[in-house]
């Protein structure tokens, strides 16, 4: 329309923002069959993937060549300095059979300080030379700091999206699980871990086998009371039953621990760290008290790697605040999916 000499221009409403937002997950899904051996034949029609319950369209499928992105954790605390000279030779083993030629590595240390001993490369020789060059520290044990910065380093390396194959990013932290004096708490780094895609490996090293200089034979706690008794009261807001004794002193369910620590992110963990954040992430733990050392655990550790499917998928709800559960299956009978079990999203006021 011409304005009219004299009368004011009437401006347009302003417009209404909205904030979308929008993510793209990622999960690595390992798939062994009944003799523990990993499955490499499927594709993606074969698996059927939830967020929610509701079923989503797996836009990037990978079977273990997309390259690597990899943090290295590791504990230089006093109290492993009988143990450094054996982390000290891992380095070719971690470039070799982690790494892998496409890919690219960081190493990070800690103890009383955390501290960037090596930036992302993909230089094998200077991973190989930064490990070599480990120092022991004071007696101190940063440990989720330290893995928030492994965690921060990796969500600014390039992902997988619908169109490019991106960097698997990859946390692998040897270490005890043992925090002390962190500003971060595990759960707070879990849930980052997961926003960003990080799937986080570990090995647990002890400061008992290192002092000891032997393998230690780990036992589980014993029952303090005769078989068919309880020698404690019952855990709080529980019946007492064998079942849950045993439980007590033996199974513990990891899966629901980890859901936990991700939806209480103000409250710390003290038992089980190392094996919490593998499974909150779809990783694995690899304990080294019995007939594991630390070579072999690194090396199981690659050879999972290299041998895992890489699903990736863009939730079709993201405005649902609060943990998202993932759930993988496939179609085939006799079969052991593992899968990382969610994430969660941030409320307006979280």
């Amino acid at each position: 329309m011409t304005p009219q000499p004299g009368v004011e221009i009437q401006q347009a409403p302003p417009q209404t923002k909205f904030k979308l937002q929008s993510i793209l997950v990622n999960t690595p899904v390992t798939v062994r069959d009944a003799k523990g051996e990993m499955v490499h034949d499927l594709e993606s029609r074969n698996f059927r993937l939830t967020d929610n319950g509701v079923e989503q369209k797996i836009t990037h499928f990978d079977l273990g060549s997309d390259p690597l992105s990899l943090v290295v954790v590791v504990e230089t605390s006093s109290r492993l300095d009988a143990i450094l000279p054996e982390v000290r030779k891992t380095g070719i083993l971690l470039t070799q059979t982690v790494m892998g030629p496409s890919g690219e590595a960081a190493l990070v240390g800690f103890n009383d300080s955390v501290d960037k001993l090596q930036d992302f490369t993909v230089n094998a020789d200077a991973i190989e030379t930064a490990m070599t060059r480990l120092k022991e520290g004071t007696s101190g044990a940063k440990l989720y700091d330290a893995m928030g910065l492994g965690v921060e380093m990796l969500s600014g390396r390039p992902m997988a999206t619908p169109t490019q194959p991106g960097r698997r990013r990859v946390m692998l932290v040897l270490a005890e699980a043992h925090d002390e004096g962190s500003n971060a708490k595990l759960g707070e780094v879990l849930r980052r871990a997961q926003l960003a895609n990080v799937t986080i490996y570990s090995v647990g090293i002890s400061s008992t086998r290192a002092a000891l200089q032997k393998k230690a034979e780990y036992k589980r706690p014993p029952n303090p009371a005769p078989d068919g008794t309880f020698g404690l009261p019952p855990i709080p807001g529980t019946v007492q039953t064998p079942t849950t004794e045993n439980d007590r002193y033996g199974n513990i369910d990891l899966m629901a621990l980890a859901v936990w620590a991700v939806q209480h992110i103000k409250d710390q963990i003290t038992d089980h760290a190392l094996e919490i954040a593998a499974t909150a992430t779809g990783g694995a733990h690899m304990a080294t008290w019995k007939d594991r050392s630390i070579e072999s655990a690194i090396d199981e550790i690659g050879g999972e790697l290299h041998s895992q499917y890489s699903l990736t998928y863009t939730p079709s709800d993201t405005q649902a605040s609060g943990y998202h559960e993932i759930k993988v299956d496939v179609d085939r009978a006799g079969l052991k999916v593992r899968a990382r079990p969610g994430y969660y999203l941030a409320g307006p006021e979280s």
